[in-house]
């Protein structure tokens, strides 16, 4: 399959975050019943990141950002001293341009649909750098199965251990593995070169690592270079250089003319990937598809291929891949 992408925006990024010490482990609160559900609508920010509604010990909704490329949820600054949340102990954030310590606070109570976790220690960073008044990362989504249909702009969040649902459309399975609690795609190529593949809903913009750039450079594959001014979570803005990948290959999907900033960035290094070719792939990617469901406990990627009701301004196409 083939999709094709025609614009390039500057790029609002994700983060991951390893916390030092470790902290108690986090209580999940009771589980759905296994055959539950929960559908919620999403909002797509000014850089086309989606958000969802988040209630904090029964007060909300909140809009959080559903960032696959976090290891840690994160609340704002502003909405953690509205709501009078306590002092949890110091994060290591790893960002896009540094490696920063970041005092948390202890969160009561995260409620998604009728998922709830409590006592979360989420570091807390200024809203106008996160873009939300929070992120959700993989720790309030590991053991389920995310299904975003942007067609219908709805959110979807099942236990992995149900059964999948059956879509109409035409379908691809991606099957990836576990790196360091992260889902990564390896049956990817960007240009002809092997890549590693991480799903990252929390950036607006794919991002590839400097290994990734040099060999393409070897390969004589790497197109003009233009700058591109970034932002990361902590508030540094950087320029890194972008430049337009011909053809990414993911398991039997392809997408076409899509931009890449190079970066090397701190969540490959935390990946142990500094070394190999590996991209980001963000929203502006994900969102050339009708649906993408991501089921991080049994490493799989389902995508639909696109139709033609929505998303104005990539003009898209999809093709049998060769």
């Amino acid at each position: 399959m083939q999709v094709g992408f025609s614009t390039l925006r500057a790029a609002g990024l994700a983060m991951a975050i390893a916390l030092a010490p470790p902290l108690p482990a986090q209580d999940a609160g009771p589980p759905p019943p296994a055959d539950e559900a929960e559908t919620l609508d999403y909002l797509l920010d000014d850089t086309q990141r989606m958000t969802v509604p988040v209630s904090i010990a029964g007060r909300g909704p909140y809009d959080f950002i559903v960032d696959t490329g976090s290891e840690r949820t994160v609340i704002s600054h502003e909405l953690a001293r509205e709501l009078g949340l306590g002092a949890g102990r110091i994060a290591t954030v790893h960002s896009m341009t540094e490696v920063s310590r970041i005092p948390t606070v202890i969160v009561p109570g995260l409620q998604v649909g009728a998922r709830r976790m409590d006592d979360i220690h989420a570091p807390a960073l200024a809203r106008r750098n996160l873009g939300a008044a929070g992120m959700l990362g993989v720790d309030s989504l590991q053991s389920q199965r995310v299904d975003f249909d942007f067609a219908r702009e709805v959110m979807t969040i099942t236990p992995s251990r149900q059964r999948e649902e059956r879509w109409d459309g035409d379908t691809i399975v991606i099957t990836g593995r576990s790196l360091f609690g992260r889902l990564v795609l390896v049956d990817a190529s960007v240009d002809g070169q092997r890549v590693h593949v991480i799903i990252d809903t929390g950036a607006q913009m794919t991002v590839g690592n400097g290994a990734l750039r040099r060999a393409l450079a070897r390969r004589n594959q790497l197109g003009p270079i233009m700058p591109v001014s970034l932002l990361s979570v902590t508030g540094t803005r950087f320029t890194a250089e972008a430049s337009v990948a011909r053809r990414i290959k993911i398991g039997g999907v392809d997408i076409v003319d899509l931009p890449i900033a190079f970066a090397d960035a701190h969540p490959f290094r935390q990946l142990r990937l500094e070394n190999r070719p590996a991209i980001l792939l963000g929203m502006d990617a994900l969102r050339l598809f009708d649906r993408v469901s991501v089921d991080f406990a049994n490493r799989r990627v389902r995508v639909m291929m696109p139709g033609t009701s929505r998303l104005d301004p990539p003009i898209r196409m999809a093709s049998a891949a060769p």
